[in-house]
């Protein structure tokens, strides 16, 4: 008898339409497939800030839990949520080819004000990536939580007495909810592995490591595994404002990445290149590089503020 793959999935709007695309896939290849609905923390605490609900992993326990007690077969993730080093007996089963990588900024009405560094606004988010980044670029501007699900997120910017919030465009995008004046925040790098799926099984289930693989994307997964390699090796995790991008341009693989203290008034950056079949290591060795350049001391006052 053919076997049932369950896929794991929280209950938003943007989890399931992660979910239902993997379905999708899975079901194209012939295999049979259900939807379970899991809450996760993250879920259901939506006033604490990530970074003090001790995030690595806010939105991926639950369905770590539901794996291993065989409640489910697979697990879907926004990538950039999952822990650099995964429960045990958990792993990688594939990753879907990457969206938009980008962080993109939507004004309650006009973003003018965004052409003068000095101005002054009130600006929503939860991320202290994006807060460091902000900081550094608008050292005037006054941060604010924002929580909740892209929907309700989207609905604070209008009602709240914000200038407006910062999102990824891939989770707005993805379910149509991206507003028309919304602003691609260039300059902004990105969380490691924002934009890309991951799709997670337990480490002896051959089964789905099987039926997975044939959907997983190589460049996307390359370039997210130098991503989390910066990540892992600077041992940070959502409570660190560390980002980086890995983007393939021809032959060369182009990494670009960068750490912030809180406030935004001290930064290091890296940027580094090598031939895609050679940059499996990059991203460690970029960290390296981070750290011997500033970064050490950087991440030394991170933990001194607590």
């Amino acid at each position: 008898m053919e076997r049932k793959i369950r896929i794991g999935t929280r209950e938003s709007q943007l989890a399931l339409w992660q979910a239902n695309e993997v379905k999708r896939l899975l079901e194209n290849a012939g295999n049979a497939v259900e939807l379970v609905l899991i809450k996760s923390e993250g879920d259901i605490d939506l006033v604490t800030p990530l970074y003090e609900l001790g995030v690595q992993g806010v939105f991926t326990r639950a369905l770590d839990a539901a794996l291993l007690s065989d409640r489910i077969d697979i697990a879907v993730h926004s990538m950039k949520d999952v822990p650099v080093q995964p429960a045990k007996g958990i792993v990688q089963a594939a990753v879907l080819k990457r969206a938009s990588y980008k962080d993109i900024f939507v004004p309650k009405q006009d973003s003018t004000f965004l052409d003068d560094t000095a101005s002054i606004a009130t600006i929503a988010t939860s991320s202290i990536r994006r807060m460091a980044q902000w900081l550094d670029r608008y050292p005037n501007h006054t941060i604010t939580t924002l929580r909740g699900n892209v929907n309700t997120r989207l609905r604070k910017v209008a009602e709240e007495d914000w200038n407006g919030a910062i999102f990824a465009a891939a989770g707005l995008e993805r379910i149509d909810l991206r507003p028309a004046n919304a602003v691609e925040l260039d300059w902004m790098l990105p969380a490691p592995a924002q934009g890309a799926i991951m799709v997670v099984c337990k480490q002896d289930d051959n089964y789905c490591l099987d039926a997975c693989k044939i959907f997983n994307d190589a460049d996307t997964e390359l370039c997210t595994y130098i991503e989390r390699s910066f990540l892992r090796t600077l041992l940070g995790g959502c409570s660190t404002p560390i980002s980086a991008l890995a983007s393939i341009e021809g032959d060369m693989l182009v990494f670009r990445g960068n750490m912030l203290t809180k406030d935004g008034k001290q930064k290091a950056e890296i940027y580094k290149e090598a031939l895609v079949t050679d940059a499996r290591d990059l991203g460690a060795e970029a960290a390296k590089e981070i750290l011997a350049n500033g970064g050490d001391a950087i991440i030394e006052q991170i933990r001194n503020a607590g």
